[in-house]
């Protein structure tokens, strides 16, 4: 299964007030040499496949991703998306960040998964293509 989205957005505080900053995953996705994990609920244990394309565009950051069968999360990530969860949530660690307000402004984030969640942290945060594939024998 191929899936696609929107992980972050930029300028857009989340639920506990942060807001990430255009530019924050660049030097992140720049240093990434393996493929970075798609998980299902932050849970490491349900590793469903990896994001194969990660890039910031203007609204933020954008990802497309493969569900491998072969994977012990893939048959619960099919589910969720099935009954129609399709939110998105970061695993990070934050790198260069200053409060404002309430919350922080990230400047530079270590990304280190990205996860198809109930409840997104940042609401906008969702899943935009999720299709079936086969592959040819």
């Amino acid at each position: 299964m191929i899936i696609e989205g929107y992980a972050a957005l930029f300028g857009v505080a989340d639920q506990m007030h942060d807001v990430v900053r255009a530019g924050a995953f660049a030097a992140s996705l720049t240093r990434r040499a393996e493929p970075l994990p798609l998980l299902v609920e932050h849970d490491p244990r349900l590793l469903a496949g990896y994001w194969t394309d990660t890039r910031e565009d203007a609204r933020g950051l954008w990802l497309m991703g493969e569900i491998r069968d072969e994977l012990p999360g893939a048959a619960r990530a099919k589910r969720v998306i099935a009954r129609g969860i399709d939110g998105l949530s970061i695993g990070f660690v934050p790198i260069v960040a200053h409060r404002s307000g309430a919350g922080r402004v990230l400047s530079e984030i270590e990304l280190l998964e990205v996860s198809i969640v109930t409840h997104p942290m940042q609401p906008q945060a969702r899943l935009t293509l999720a299709r079936e594939f086969s592959r040819a024998a």
